[in-house]
């Protein structure tokens, strides 16, 4: 008989242990998580950004010469334009191209507006700084 109270006893000193360290590990306060979980969670999606250069500085009426320039934030086959500077507004030009995979671009343009034209390009929610040529 003895033996079979040692053994019970065991067995309900186990069973209050168990069930009492599981009431612990919920009661205590969760530990804060990693620093590598928290910065990854707390970065901010990338500001979509478009760069543009001429080829050249001036060219002839109609003569061609080439946009390029890279994007960042922008998903890749995405369609950029050229947009033209005519009095107050912003018109978009008939040349546009998609970026590539790594978010560059190149593109050909043909100017008829003698003068300083002003240029940009637009995509993805994005709009590059003004560039300047001059057409002679």
């Amino acid at each position: 008989m003895n033996r079979a109270y040692r053994l019970t006893a065991a067995g309900v000193l186990s069973a209050a242990l168990v069930a009492g360290t599981a009431a612990a590990a919920s009661a205590a306060p969760a530990a804060p998580a990693s620093p590598v979980a928290h910065s990854v969670a707390a970065k901010a999606p990338q500001q979509a950004t478009l760069t543009a250069k001429a080829s050249t500085n001036a060219v002839k009426a109609w003569q061609e010469f080439r946009i390029s320039g890279t994007s960042t934030g922008i998903k890749a086959g995405t369609k950029v334009t050229v947009q033209q500077k005519q009095g107050a507004k912003w018109v978009s030009l008939p040349a546009s191209v998609t970026t590539n995979k790594t978010g560059a671009y190149s593109l050909r343009v043909k100017l008829g507006i003698k003068g300083v034209n002003q240029l940009r390009i637009a995509g993805g929610g994005a709009i590059s700084p003004v560039i300047t040529v001059t057409v002679r």
